[in-house]
């Protein structure tokens, strides 16, 4: 048929749609056109058009929909053609469309759809100041709100909403700010007295600031200003010094405006002139008086300040029109200034005054004492307030010393004094221009002590005698106390007259030492004392008596203390049947003692001596016998076998039969019994448990005493351990022993490690009598040990077991293997490991055929080793395992390349003028890969580098220039060794190879 060439458009036009086509060749002789939706098969238009037509519209049609259109020419002779096309009509724009601030990061965007359909809206956000695009949103159809968040707050965006159909769209605008945010972080400050500074943060959310400065005093606006977007901070100035302002800041952004956040503050104060104190009319009173400043002030604080160092004492607070203040009842000779204050809100301004006094009082606490001198009187008084102090002594109204003294001072001390004489001393305060009144007190110096007082008992043991000599001068009577010496308690109080030289003191304790201090009296002082000490004689001892101790050779003397005190006892111990006699000396809080190494069976006499000081007294005379002596050297010692003990003694003089006791140690039950005649010194004792700890005693008697022996231990031998072994433990440089007990009792195991072939002290060890096993560790590795173990009971051991064990070998480290630049040969060394071994195996693995190629077995002290006639080019493993017995410890592997052999019989040849074939041969197995290196032989620039692998036995070399010599090698690698041809030249197309 004939192609009509239909297109449509729509101009613009929403509901409208114009086909147009071209006229056939020949004429039609008209045309008939049908709109239909598309895919519905449902005619919804059709329409005509004469000859020479070729367009037609369409009118009233959905908007955004899409249509077919067949459009039918009649030609001559009734034939007909047709052309089908389809067509949409552009989208209707949406309507009703607002752009909200929600808040002041959010933009909400509604509208209402337009008439028709579509596929979907397109959504384009604008920043208006920066001109960038914001956000592209692509939205559903049925969608007609969105929000657009993370916005900047107080800024103007332009929206453009396009509603989408085919390839068609239509679009419209709107405008709106976001809200603005509120600056933060107002502060106000003052900067001076007559200037305040504003400063704030996040003011980036707003296009203007406004700011607003109040006077809350006048309750008036002080300065109002407007901002643009950016400032921070802004300095008022030509403000009324310490007055309150009040700052409001709010921001705005298009038709949108929000209040901010308020601050206030105070401008500085002026500070007062002409501040001064003086006396006022009253008794220790001051006035301060000051200038007025300039300016506002809430009010001002008055600080009286005490002494050089300006102490605060007291605040006033009074109005800010106030320029005076008295202050009252101040101390009395003090120094005074006052610091006057002005304050307005939190700020302040002083100013100082100089000092002035107050009328100082006399001081109190006035004391005069002679701090037991005879020659001396220390004045002292409390500290009163002023510059210093006037000091008079005088004796009988008659002045004796005066003295100025500075502040601080508290006290003086006069020299040279009389002894018992009375002063009077007087003392007053200097405070700047004034002087108080007197203080006056009296005192006495002490008197002289007493001289060659005695104290002595006279033979009596209740009462001591006290005398001495009188004072020469100032004693007005004597005084003393009488002391028990040892417990320093008081006993009683002597006072006589100053005429009285002697005293005796009555009721006193036998045997105690006392102290008598006497002091000579003057006025209400004594004087420093003198003692004198003695004893009352003691009283002798009662109730001695001498008693047999179980101790075979000793005697216990006991004895009853009489009434008083006892320094110590001494005994005297003897025998009618012996020239020797015992002297020994005891505590006064003993009562008894024990004579020992006496003779057997002796009779012996004991008389107790009381001492008190120098003094002493008797008692009677006490008798008692001595005990018989017991078995000598009592020992108890395993027998023949392990369940026998052989029980031995020495026999002493006198006694009948003697009682062999045996019992268990742990138990003390008996468990023999046996009796023996007097004559025999041994017995076996059988059937008892190896091992075992057993105690023996012996009993003898003589006249009618009768005496254990000591009590002997002993024990049975142990039987010794059985199925002993000795095992290495893998990498621990360890031995595990273990064994099984055997029948019978243990303490415990003792075990012996003794090195092979060392002079070395064997290693000994300890185990539980209830232990099988025990791993001996820090042993040296590969080394063989002579392992014994007993079973130990008490002292004695059981017969040793024996048995042999080997430890673990330690492995090589540090192992390496090196190509000494051969292709054939390789270095392999390591370090030697610690311990011993028997010998070392070396294997060589060959990597690049998978196979082990060479094992040797080298000496103990062998530490390298060199591999020959080595496949060139190939890759190597070697690991070193030392070896102990059938033990074996194994090094890690480690690998090297033997260097490959170069290529041989390198050829060239150029089959056209842009390529080269490269080709070689190689000797034995070869390499791990090859690379062709190609150069322009006339400028040196490389033109190729080609890694090939190690089957490769040619190359071509493309894209070269044409009539062009090139230089070629090629580079047989193994690993990182590598060797190369001699570099061969050629030419593209004609040229000949030639040697380099």
């Amino acid at each position: 048929g004939t192609l009509l060439n239909v297109s449509v458009s729509d101009h613009d036009r929403s509901d409208s749609l114009l086909v147009s086509w071209d006229e056939p060749e020949g004429g039609a002789r008209g045309y008939f056109l049908a709109l239909s939706p598309l895919g519905s098969g449902m005619l919804l238009q059709n329409g005509s058009a004469g000859p020479n037509t070729t367009s037609f519209w369409f009118h009233g049609l959905t908007p955004g929909t899409r249509y077919e259109i067949e459009v039918t020419a009649t030609l001559a002779c009734m034939d007909t053609t047709s052309q089908t096309i389809t067509a949409q009509t552009s989208p209707s724009p949406v309507r009703n469309l607002t752009l909200s601030s929600s808040s002041s990061s959010s933009l909400r965007a509604a509208w209402a759809h337009g008439h028709g359909r579509r596929d979907g809206y397109s959504l384009a956000l604008w920043h208006s100041h920066s001109q960038s695009l914001v956000r592209n949103v692509s939205l559903l159809p049925s969608t007609s709100t969105f929000l657009f968040e993370g916005l900047l707050a107080g800024s103007e965006y332009a929206l453009k909403i396009s509603t989408l159909a085919g390839p068609s769209q239509a679009s419209i605008s709107a405008h709106q700010w976001t809200a603005p945010s509120i600056p933060t972080q107002l502060r106000l400050s003052p900067g001076s007295s007559t200037t305040l500074i504003a400063s704030w943060a996040g003011a980036a959310g707003a296009a203007w600031l406004h700011l607003e400065l109040h006077n809350l005093l006048t309750q008036k606006v002080s300065m109002s200003l407007s901002a643009r977007r950016g400032l921070s901070s802004y300095t008022f100035q030509h403000l009324h010094p310490g007055t309150h302002y009040w700052l409001g800041l709010s921001a705005t952004a298009g038709p949108y405006t929000t209040l901010g956040p308020n601050a206030t503050a105070w401008t500085y104060p002026l500070s007062p002139d002409n501040v001064t104190l003086s006396s006022a009319e009253e008794q220790n009173s001051l006035e301060a008086l000051w200038s007025v400043p300039g300016g506002h002030r809430d009010f001002y604080l008055v600080t009286l300040q005490e002494g050089e160092d300006s102490a605060p004492t007291r605040n006033i607070s009074v109005g800010g029109d106030n320029d005076h203040v008295t202050f009252h009842g101040l101390s009395p000779g003090q120094q005074y200034s006052v610091q006057v204050v002005v304050v307005a809100g939190p700020y302040r301004a002083s100013a100082q005054s100089t000092a002035a006094w107050t009328e100082p009082r006399a001081p109190s606490g006035v004391s005069l004492s002679s701090q037991g001198s005879p020659h001396s009187l220390l004045a002292s008084w409390e500290e009163a307030t002023g510059e210093g102090y006037l000091l008079l002594l005088s004796l009988a109204e008659h002045p004796v010393k005066n003295s100025s003294l500075p502040r601080g001072v508290t006290s003086f001390t006069y020299e040279g004094l009389h002894p018992g004489t009375l002063y009077s001393f007087e003392v007053s305060t200097v405070a700047g221009p004034y002087t108080s009144s007197p203080r006056r007190i009296s005192n006495w110096t002490y008197p002289l002590p007493p001289e060659q007082l005695t104290l002595s008992n006279g033979g009596h043991s209740t009462s001591l005698q006290a005398s001495w000599r009188a004072v020469s001068s100032g004693s007005t009577g004597y005084t003393g106390t009488l002391w028990e010496t040892k417990s320093q308690e008081q006993v009683r109080n002597v006072t006589v007259g100053s005429d009285w030289t002697n005293v005796t003191l009555e009721n006193l304790v036998p045997g105690r030492q006392y102290t008598l201090e006497m002091a000579a009296m003057a006025g209400p002082y004594r004087s420093p004392v003198r003692s004198a000490t003695d004893w009352t004689y003691p009283l002798a001892p009662s109730g001695v008596t001498l008693t047999n101790t179980r101790r075979p050779m000793g005697l216990s003397a006991f004895w009853d203390k009489a009434a008083g005190d006892v320094d110590q006892f001494h005994l005297q111990l003897y025998s009618k049947s012996h020239a020797a006699q015992r002297n020994t000396s005891v505590g006064p809080n003993t009562h008894n003692f024990t004579f020992l190494g006496l003779s057997p069976g002796t009779q012996y006499f004991l008389r107790v001596t009381v001492l008190a000081g120098p003094y002493r007294s008797s008692s009677h005379f006490a008798t008692e016998w001595t005990y018989p002596l017991s078995l000598a050297n009592v020992s108890v010692q395993p027998g023949r076998e392990p369940q026998e003990l052989h029980v031995s003694w020495v026999e002493s003089g006198g006694g009948r039969d003697h009682l062999v006791q045996l019992s268990v140690a742990e138990s003390l039950s008996i468990i023999r019994n046996v009796s023996v005649p007097r004559g025999v010194t041994q017995l076996d004792l059988e059937g008892l448990v190896p091992g075992s700890r057993y105690r023996v005693e012996i009993i003898s008697q003589a006249g009618p005493h009768r005496i254990s022996s000591q009590t002997a231990i002993g024990y049975t031998v142990p039987l010794p351990p059985r199925s002993l072994s000795a095992s290495p433990v893998s990498m621990a440089q360890a031995l595990a022993v273990h064994w099984e007990a055997a029948p019978g009792h243990r303490d415990g195991y003792l075990l012996s490690l003794l090195q092979e072939g060392s002079s070395a002290q064997p290693r000994n060890l300890e185990a539980g009598k209830d232990s099988t096993n025990i791993t001996v560790s820090q042993l040296e590795p590969g080394t063989c040990y002579l392992v014994r173990i007993w079973a130990v009971a008490g002292p004695y051991r059981s017969l040793p077991e024996n048995i042999t064990g080997c430890t673990v070998p330690a492995a090589p480290t540090n192992l390496s293997l090196t190509n000494p630049g051969s292709s054939s040969e390789l270095y392999t060394s390591w370090n030697e490991p610690p311990g011993r071994r028997d010998h070392y195996h070396v294997t060589l693995y060959s990597l690049s055929t998978q196979s082990r190629i060479q094992v040797q077995t080298l000496s103990p002290d062998a530490l390298n080793i060199t591999w020959t006639q080595l496949e060139a080019g190939s890759k190597f493993a070697v690991q070193v395992t030392a070896v102990k017995g059938s033990l074996k410890a194994s090094s890690i592997n480690v690998t090297q390349w033997t260097y490959p052999l170069a290529p041989v019989n390198l050829t060239l040849s150029s089959p056209s003028g842009s390529a080269l074939v490269v080709s070689w041969a190689v000797l034995g197995r070869g390499a791990e890969g090859f690379v062709v290196d190609a150069r322009d032989t006339a400028s040196g620039t490389p033109v190729g580098h080609t890694l090939l692998g190690g089957h490769a036995r040619s190359h071509i070399l493309r894209s070269l220039s044409p009539g062009t010599r090139y230089s070629v090698a090629v580079r047989a690698t193994a690993g990182p060794f590598h060797a190369s041809t001699p570099s061969l030249t050629h030419c593209t197309r004609e040229c000949d190879a030639l040697p380099a």
